[in-house]
């Protein structure tokens, strides 16, 4: 079953009037400033380099409502717009008319939208997490002539887009005659709603802004905090995947508005039209722990070239060697073909370079390269091929180095993938308060990938690093909750500490929403998401 809710609201005071007060308070502004006061960014505040990261292309992501305007004065005298309904969920039939326009005149219908992303701070030995920003502009929603007396009227489908409030403008030759608004708002489905302990349950929330205060949202079952959902680059749809825990009968899920938290009072804030929904999900029976398995995010084309362990110095002049893998990822262990030609006579060294440390109690970078003999080959005809093993050690981006005659003449980028260890978990069967282990291999270092937060039963109760311990992460938990099945499951985290940065939202919980929308696929990691469960007993 599906359930598909359109939001309650419990705002302070009627909803219209509050749309026509925050339009009114936009045409002030957009008055005295003109269109492109509309066209900012918000970028986090550090006084370190920071890139800002383009979208990957995600899967099923809805364009934009329309071209992007040109940019427009404001008139002196602003007419209004009347627009009908002012509030609705994405899809409804609205209209949009005017009148004491300028006669027989062809009218742009302009919409306010945005685009929001990730900042990041690329360097050699680390990626650093430096929060989001969002850029405002406008979009032609539709196009129309002006009657013999200056009116106009059209119907249209209200955009799919972010939700919340959207400026309307009626332009006539590059000038904003009259002004409107809408507010979009939000909608739940959960699919299914019913189903044994470990079902996979789908949860889409449309309708998220693309500010910072409009643009997360948080999920907790049976009042238990699950984590984090974001929709940055899927423009205001945050989907996630979680598993139906606990005993057999009815649960609680809960989802709304929040920066990692749940804003637990939002109809008194000034946005009381980001109200989330509570649905209840039924757990039928309890069939057993399933197997651990493991969620990968969407496979898409990183946006950014940057690589960790990349060297940029100690390189010989471009020497005409091309080196490539068979393959450009997998875990620890895995055997991979290297393929050279255009070298010179004497023997190759095959270097792996990694990084070692860790970011506890450290005040600046607590790391160093380190390179790793992965064997040697001499090249035949200027050309050589040689297999060789990932090494056992820290995940993410990493290069094999081609060196000879002691100069690096070729690097070839290689992603160690996170992993299981054997079955996961120590035991699948424990006693209840007894301790048992959940083991990964393959961790990173960076603050996209150097940590995983840990749901029991939909609750979050702390994380893992994997830096210190060179990519193994040995989790020690206790099997608690009564007799049956019970769930681990493991979630990609924004580690915002050691170094911290100013306006780093999100940090430090399960990102739910790992899979599409999340600042390490645009450098091309894979962070998956690992279900483990056990059975405790008495």
């Amino acid at each position: 079953m599906t359930r598909r809710l359109k939001l309650n609201r419990f705002a302070v005071m009627p909803f219209g009037v509050l749309a026509a007060a925050v339009v009114l308070c936009t045409a002030v502004a957009t008055a005295s400033n003109g269109s492109q006061a509309r066209t900012s960014a918000r970028a986090a505040t550090t006084a370190v380099d920071y890139t800002t990261l383009r979208a990957p292309a995600i899967p099923g992501v809805s364009p934009l409502p329309g071209p992007i305007a040109k940019p427009a004065r404001p008139s002196a005298s602003m007419g209004i717009l009347e627009v009908s309904p002012d509030e609705a969920v994405a899809g409804t039939p609205i209209t949009i008319s005017g009148s004491h326009l300028p006669a027989n005149k062809q009218v742009e219908l302009t919409w306010s939208t945005a685009n929001a992303t990730w900042l990041v701070q690329t360097e050699p030995d680390t990626v650093n997490y430096l929060g989001r920003s969002d850029t405002e502009f406008a979009v032609v929603l539709d196009t129309t002539t002006t009657s013999a007396s200056g009116a106009f009227k059209v119907s249209l489908d209200a955009p799919q887009d972010w939700g919340g409030l959207h400026d309307i403008y009626a332009v006539v030759n590059g000038v904003e005659e009259a002004h409107g608004g809408f507010i979009t708002l939000r909608t739940v489905t959960v699919t299914p709603t019913s189903g044994p302990v470990g079902t996979p349950i789908t949860i889409t929330y449309s309708g998220l802004g693309d500010s910072l205060y409009t643009g997360g949202a948080s999920l907790l079952w049976d009042n238990h905090y699950v984590g984090e959902m974001m929709a940055n680059w899927t423009r205001g749809v945050a989907r996630a995947v979680i598993r139906a825990a606990g005993p057999v009968g009815s649960h609680t899920i809960q989802i709304g508005n929040a920066i990692s938290y749940l804003y637990l009072n939002v109809p008194q804030s000034p946005i009381p039209y980001t109200n989330g929904a509570t649905v209840t999900f039924t757990v039928t029976k309890d069939d057993g722990p399933p197997p651990a398995s493991i969620d990968w995010p969407v496979d898409v084309a990183p946006t950014v070239s940057a690589r960790t362990t990349l060297q940029t110095s100690g390189l010989a002049a471009p020497s005409g060697v091309k080196a490539q893998l068979a393959t450009s990822a997998g875990p620890v262990n895995t055997p991979v073909d290297l393929t050279a030609s255009g070298l010179s006579s004497g023997s190759v060294q095959l270097i792996w370079s990694t990084v070692v440390g860790n970011r506890v109690n450290c005040k600046s970078t607590c790391w160093v390269f380190v390179s790793q003999t992965l064997g040697s080959a001499n090249p035949s005809g200027g050309s050589l091929t040689s297999r060789i093993t990932v090494p056992d050690g820290l995940g993410g981006w990493h290069v094999v180095q081609l060196v000879q005659n002691g100069k690096t003449v070729a690097q070839v980028p290689f992603y160690v993938k996170e992993s299981i260890v054997g079955q996961g978990v120590s035991s699948v069967v424990v006693k209840e308060g007894q301790p048992f282990t959940i083991h990964l291999k393959g961790v990173g270092w960076t603050q996209l990938d150097n940590t995983v937060g840990v749901d029991y039963d939909n609750s979050y109760i702390g994380y893992g690093c994997g830096f210190n311990s060179n990519g193994d992460v040995l989790l020690h938990l206790n099997a608690t909750g009564g007799p049956g099945t019970h769930l681990i499951d493991l979630y990609p985290m924004l580690y915002s500490l050691s170094p911290s940065f100013a306006n780093t939202p999100y940090g430090m919980v399960p990102v739910l929403t790992y899979a599409q929308d999340e600042p390490a696929l645009a450098l091309g990691y894979h962070l998956p998401a690992f279900r483990f469960a056990i059975t405790v007993v008495g």
